[in-house]
């Protein structure tokens, strides 16, 4: 069996479990569902990486030292600030881990919501009225148009959250790919208008959790 008819199969279970509660949006219901379960597997690394942000945020001052050192030689600064980070163990890097890990499901999903393959009858289900293979365009106008539209604020208003909360975060001298990081937030809104309405369900699902997660383990 392949690993997409491996989750279509699972979908197809846990959509037939939850049909005497949702009904149509059953299949909708499944992937929420196998989503927060696949983001509870990975908050171990979502640990790790606020780990990791905490080690740099305790960097700050050092490197601000360093910012006053090299502020003559730039390229200097910044291997200096590398240098420090690999030796405390600080990568600029360790907060997409989470994201990283979640790839290779959300491209399984993207394709058997894409192509049908391994879908069985997921493709006939809906979520209030929007059928769950169809991407943005075509569902647009009338009331199942409403589902995108909000999935797209969910999604807009998280990526604001957490640009805004990781540009703050981000610390002075960090290297240029570091201080991008915040933007990718708003590519999860990008992805979301071109891939089916399953895939985008899976990616406001995970953002969200992504943002309490993140919210509760700053505390």
């Amino acid at each position: 069996m392949s690993l997409f008819s491996s989750l279509g199969s699972l979908l197809t279970t846990m959509a037939d479990g939850l049909d005497p509660l949702f009904g149509p949006s059953a299949a909708a219901a499944a992937i929420v569902l196998f989503t927060l379960c696949v983001r509870a597997a990975l908050h171990p690394l979502a640990r790790a990486a606020v780990r990791g942000e905490k080690a740099r945020a305790a960097l700050a001052p050092k490197i601000t030292e360093l910012s006053r050192i090299h502020r003559d030689d730039p390229e200097r600064m910044r291997r200096a600030v590398a240098e420090l980070q690999t030796k405390e163990g600080a990568s600029p890097l360790a907060g997409c881990l989470p994201a990283l890990a979640q790839l290779p499901v959300f491209f399984v999903m993207y394709h058997v919501f894409s192509t049908g393959s391994g879908a069985g009858d997921l493709l006939d289900h809906t979520l209030a009225g929007a059928p769950l293979g169809q991407h943005w365009g075509g569902v647009l106008s009338g009331g199942p148009g409403l589902v995108y539209l909000g999935l797209f604020a969910l999604i807009a208003a998280v990526a604001t959250w957490t640009y805004l909360r990781a540009r703050k975060a981000t610390v002075p001298g960090a290297p240029g790919v570091a201080r991008a990081l915040p933007l990718l937030s708003f590519g999860t809104l990008v992805t979301a208008a071109v891939v089916p309405l399953a895939a985008a369900l899976y990616l406001a699902t995970s953002t969200t959790w992504t943002a309490m997660e993140r919210a509760l383990l700053h505390r």
